[in-house]
């Protein structure tokens, strides 16, 4: 009996130590960057509308399914998940005109549908479906804006994840479309004048075949007349010697003045300001000089514009600027700076609402609009609260509250009483009330505190035997704050830990945070990272072997470049939609505009600093790199799949052979946002299964 037990347990479950990867073609195409040559034999992989190319999609894919489909327990992670998923997602009501809308999801449909009700208690009716605009549900839509008498309706529609966007319009009573078609849409908003016409942003019409990848130029502000071709549209804004900045323009509420902002990248802002009262041949006045600072507008106060803003304010504060004497000594501060981020501040009812981040968790204040504090807002707890906004007649407004361990609610409040109720919470499947989630801070490897959220299930042992997974972000002054996914939810389940670190390059600190962690002080968030892994390790909370690492588009970056600087870390890695080629992200779409985040190699000190940590130029032949799943998808045109295509193909043919290297290709999908509940579940379940089965986990 023994011999039998000894001989089964000799026979692999599973084989994947001879994994046999694509042949991928390596040309000869270098560049000579201030003297340093550097070799780029994967560039024909930047070519994504080639059959060469395609072609090796296919195969990577062929070769990525293949291994995950010899998990054992893969086909038991997506039933699994599918249960978890298919409960009803509520959004939270928001007032126009006598309709109250709100999304709903009944659980597993594609995407949220927008229905709307006369008074809380009448009944819904389905008001727009984005299900219904595409076969497999890749249509994926924004929220509609509604015209000043609440007569029409515009909305943005978006295909298969791509960035660009197309506007329709609805009649709002009868819920008919009109016939107006407004492209060549991307990051934009809309704001109407009345109910006759919108003002928004576009480019010129793409390349059809290259509108993907090639750099996007030339945002220009345009108004829409309803009834009226595109092709008539007014020409409101266009910069022709600045084709790199992005523009957006707003008019508020009493249609008093039309702003504009003005962008060189992700980061640094110019405000300008029209007096619409003066008449459409008004010029524009400059408000707040960029591009050194962050300020974005809030609301008129009569004659004057309240502005939330950075200048001499690392933490922002809110201030007060006529437009017509805008020189900056002779803003009016409204709201002082304070220790705390001021991450937004919201208006309805006439009133401002304040969200600061206190260790990347919220607190909301109502003041008035002359900035007299009213009251604070309770909250349930440590967490991420949102949506508090509307429009200026609103009685009440409704926000949504959640963490890693409370599952999204929304909450009904009351603006002249302060009462708050709950009004709406999630059914979730399983009992979270069971997880715990703990912040703590440790020490960077230049001294600095960094602090980060841990959460797990029941009691937690520190043996160093349970399975983590680490997640970062780390740039373009984005927070990493509390919030629940039903897909973390699933890891936790099986015994997982779950832990997000606020590295420094986020706004959880404010600019300052911010400022340490981009451009020359990057090295600084995957310093954070590392030491983020240490801690846990140390602390035995885990061990190297039961690591995973897993962040997306900026974050993708950041698991690129720390499994390259120590791949001895980690066992499991998960770069997704990462910006991996940091010396020609700045050529495709977008990236020029993150130049103010990273640099550019076209600058010296730049390219010496790039160099050094872009993932796709660390890689080194023969080392044991962790196990790897790449993730991109056809059309994302944020990060182009190129940046993924090379990457995992330099890594296929540098690492040792250990641990698996492999690329997951999404069709149909973009960058992430709008993508369906479908491909949504899929991804989740090949991604948990890799992860499981790499830190040697069971299927519970």
């Amino acid at each position: 009996m023994k011999l039998i037990i000894f001989l089964i347990m000799l026979l692999p479950v599973v084989t994947f130590s001879q994994i046999k990867y694509p042949e991928t073609k390596r040309s000869d195409v270098q560049d000579d960057y201030f003297g340093t040559i550097v070799k780029d034999p994967y560039r024909w992989l930047e070519d994504d509308n080639s059959a060469e190319t395609k072609a090796w999609v296919v195969e990577e894919n062929k070769v990525t399914q293949d291994y995950l489909s010899k998990i054992p327990f893969r086909n038991q992670v997506k039933d699994s998940l599918e249960k978890m998923w298919n409960y009803t997602k509520y959004g939270a009501p928001f007032k126009e005109g006598n309709y109250y809308y709100f999304y709903k999801n009944d659980g597993l449909q594609n995407q949220a549908v927008l229905y709307r009700q006369k008074g809380l208690q009448g009944k819904p009716e389905v008001f727009l479906d984005p299900n219904k605009m595409s076969k497999d549900g890749t249509a994926a839509i924004g929220t509609p804006v509604f015209s000043k008498s609440k007569i029409y309706a515009v909305y943005l529609e978006a295909q298969a994840g791509s960035d660009w966007q197309e506007a329709h319009i609805l009649r709002v009573s009868d819920k008919t479309p009109l016939n107006d078609e407004v492209k060549f849409i991307k990051f934009s908003g809309t704001s109407w004048k009345g109910d006759d016409g919108f003002y928004y942003s576009r480019y010129p019409a793409p390349d059809e075949k290259n509108k993907l990848t090639t750099q996007n130029q030339f945002h220009k502000i345009y108004y829409h007349k309803l009834g009226t071709p595109q092709s008539e549209d007014e020409l409101i804004y266009e910069d022709k010697d600045h084709p790199l900045r992005t523009v957006g323009a707003g008019l508020t509420d009493d249609e008093h003045f039309l702003f504009v902002s003005k962008s060189e990248g992700t980061s640094g802002v110019e405000l300008w300001v029209k007096n619409m009262k003066a008449g459409n041949n008004a010029p524009f006045t400059l408000l707040v000089k960029g591009f050194d600072t962050e300020s974005n507008f809030i609301d008129n106060d009569g004659n004057k514009i309240l502005v939330r803003t950075n200048t001499d304010a690392p933490n922002y504060k809110v201030v007060l600027i006529d437009p017509a004497n805008a020189a900056k000594e002779n803003w009016k501060t409204v709201i002082p700076e304070r220790k705390e981020l001021l991450e937004s501040v919201g208006t309805a009812g006439g009133k401002l609402f304040l969200t600061y981040l206190q260790d990347a968790s919220s607190r909301v204040y109502q003041t008035s609009y002359k900035g007299i504090l009213e009251r604070q807002i309770k909250l349930p707890g440590i967490g991420t609260a949102g949506g508090f906004g509307g429009n200026k007649e609103d009685k009440e407004i409704f926000y949504s509250f959640t963490s890693f361990n409370y599952p999204p609610a929304i909450f009904k409040y009351n603006i002249s009483t302060g009462s708050v109720t709950l009004f709406r919470k999630s059914d979730v499947k399983i009992n979270t009330e069971k997880y715990k989630t703990e912040q703590v801070f440790f020490t960077s490897k230049d001294g600095t505190k960094v602090p980060m959220f841990i959460t797990y299930k029941g009691t937690l042992k520190l043996n160093s035997k349970n399975p983590v997974l680490l997640y970062g972000y780390g740039g373009f002054n984005i927070p990493m704050t509390p919030g629940f996914s039903i897909s973390n939810a699933f890891f936790i389940e099986q015994g997982g830990i779950y832990v997000v670190v606020n590295l420094r390059g986020g706004n959880e600190y404010g600019e300052a945070w911010h400022k340490a962690g981009m451009l020359q002080n990057k090295q600084h968030v995957f310093d954070d990272f590392i030491g983020a892994a240490e801690y846990l390790i140390k602390n035995k909370y885990t061990s190297t072997e039961k690591l995973a690492i897993r962040g997306g588009s900026n974050g993708g970056l950041l698991v690129g470049a720390v499994m390259t600087q120590r791949p001895d870390l980690f066992k499991v890695a998960i770069p997704q939609v990462g910006v991996m080629d940091m010396l020609r992200y700045h050529k495709f779409t977008i990236g020029w505009a993150w130049a103010t985040e990273y640099g550019r190699s076209d600058k010296k000190e730049d390219f010496e600093n790039l160099y050094k940590y872009s993932p796709l130029h660390n890689l080194k032949p023969g080392v044991k790199y962790p196990a790897t799943l790449v993730t991109t998808a056809d059309h994302d045109d944020r990060v182009v799949p190129a940046h993924s295509f090379k990457f995992a193909a330099t890594l296929q043919a540098d690492n040792d052979g250990t641990n698996p290297t492999l690329i997951r290709i999404e069709t149909k999908a973009g960058h992430g946002a709008g993508k369906p509940t479908s491909k949504q579940i899929e991804e989740a379940a090949d991604i948990w299964s890799f992860v499981m089965y790499n830190l040697d986990m069971q299927f519970k």
